[in-house]
C-alpha cells in the first residue's frame, strides 16, 4: 500500500465536520482504499473526536488541531490574516513541512487556492494555478480548467492550462493521448478575442494532441478530453452543468409522469452518476508545489472519500513532476516563457 499522507480539513463544506470524516472512514474501503494511517485529520480536535467516538472509535487517523474555521462566505485574504489557526491554513502547512503529500478541503474555495498558492508556492515556470474539474458528461471522464483560480487568463495562462490538463488526464483519468481543445466562438482559429487568437498560436506549437478550437455544445459531444477556457468562463460553465442536468431530468420524470410512463430507476442512476461531482470527488489545484483537492462545499461522505482517493492518486502518478518535466521541455523547445502580457 502507498504510504502516501493527505491532509484532510475537516471543517470544511456545508455538513462539516460530520460528512467530512464520514468521507475519511468511507476512504478506508472500496477501489482504492488508503489506510487511517494515511489520513491526517485537521481541526476541531474535540468534534472530531467525539464524531468517530460515534462511529465505533477513531481507527488509526492522526488528528491535528485548528482551532479556527474560515467560513464560506469569508474574504480569503481577511482570513489569512485574521484567523492564522485556520483548518485550511493548517492543513496547507502539513504539505509545505512534509507531513503530508497532499490535502483535501471541501471548504471555501478562494481561501484553499490563496493559502495552497501562498504558502506552497508556484511550481517553477508556472503563472498562476487553474482548477482542473473532471466531468462525465459524456459518460466518459473530460476535464475542464480553469474553474475560477484565475479569471483574467493570459494567453501564456491558458496554455500552461492545456499542458497541465493534458498532464492530469494522463496521469490520473488513464487517457493516453488527451485531445486538447480551446474553449471558443467558434472553430476556426480566427474567431474570437485577441487573446484566444494568440492562445491558439501557442498551442498549435505544443507537443500535444491539440484539436483547435471548441464551442460549448462540444462539451456534450465526446470529442474532447481536456477544455481549456479562463476561470470566470469555466466557473459560468460548471455552475450550469450542475444545475442543467438536475432540471433536465426532473423535468424528464415530471413530464413522463404525466403521460403515465415511469422512468427506469436504473436509467436515471446512470444518467445522474455522470453528473455527480461526487464521482471523482473534487477539482486538483494545478500549478502550485503540492497536491491540493478542492471539493464542493455539498459534497457527502461518498465525495469525500473519492477526493481523498484522488489526491492519492495524484500524489503516486507524480503530476506535479510530470507538469515541472512538461514546462522545462516548452522552454527548452522555445526558449524562456516571456512575460506575461497585459492586454
Amino acid at each position: 500500500m502507498s504510504s502516501t499522507r493527505i491532509a484532510l480539513d475537516a471543517m470544511g463544506g456545508d455538513d462539516a465536520p460530520a460528512a467530512v470524516l464520514d468521507g475519511a472512514l468511507a476512504a478506508l474501503a472500496g477501489d482504492g482504499a488508503l489506510s487511517a494511517e494515511q489520513v491526517i485529520l485537521v481541526g476541531d480536535s474535540a468534534a472530531i473526536e467525539a464524531h468517530l467516538d460515534e462511529r465505533g472509535g477513531n481507527p488509526g487517523f492522526e488528528v491535528l488541531a485548528a482551532t479556527e474555521v474560515v467560513e464560506m462566505g469569508e474574504d480569503p485574504r481577511r482570513a489569512l490574516r485574521s484567523k492564522p489557526d485556520n483548518s485550511i491554513s493548517v492543513a496547507v502547512g502539513c504539505v509545505k513541512a512534509g507531513r503530508a503529500s497532499g490535502l483535501v478541503s471541501m471548504g471555501n474555495t478562494g481561501m484553499v487556492v490563496a493559502a495552497s498558492t501562498l504558502l506552497l508556492g508556484r511550481l517553477k515556470g508556472v503563472r498562476m494555478p487553474a482548477i482542473a474539474v473532471t466531468v462525465g458528461v459524456t459518460g466518459s471522464p473530460m476535464v475542464l480548467l480553469d474553474m475560477g483560480a484565475n479569471i483574467e487568463a493570459s494567453p501564456e495562462n491558458l496554455e500552461h492550462n492545456a499542458l497541465m490538463g493534458s498532464i492530469y488526464a494522463q496521469d490520473c483519468l488513464g487517457i493516453a493521448e488527451p485531445r486538447v481543445g480551446l474553449l471558443n466562438v467558434g472553430e476556426e482559429a480566427e474567431k474570437g478575442p485577441k487573446r484566444l487568437k494568440e492562445t491558439h498560436l501557442l498551442l498549435e506549437e505544443l507537443d500535444l494532441d491539440f484539436i483547435g478550437n471548441v464551442e460549448g455544445g462540444d462539451v456534450f459531444g465526446g470529442g474532447v478530453d481536456v477544455v481549456v477556457t479562463d476561470g470566470f468562463t469555466g466557473n459560468v460553465i460548471l455552475k450550469l452543468l450542475e444545475q442543467f442536468g438536475g432540471f433536465v431530468i426532473r423535468r424528464l420524470v415530471g413530464a413522463s409522469a404525466q403521460e403515465g410512463v415511469e422512468v427506469p430507476g436504473v436509467a436515471l442512476q446512470a444518467v445522474m452518476q455522470d453528473l455527480d461531482y461526487a464521482t471523482y470527488g473534487g477539482a486538483l489545484l494545478l500549478g502550485v508545489n503540492g497536491v491540493v483537492v478542492i471539493g464542493h462545499g455539498r459534497s457527502d461522505a461518498r465525495a469525500v472519500a473519492n477526493a481523498l482517493k484522488q489526491a492519492a492518486r495524484a500524489v503516486d502518478a507524480g503530476v506535479n513532476g510530470h507538469i515541472l518535466a512538461g514546462l522545462a521541455g516548452r522552454r527548452a523547445d522555445c526558449g524562456e516563457i516571456s512575460e506575461e502580457r497585459t492586454e
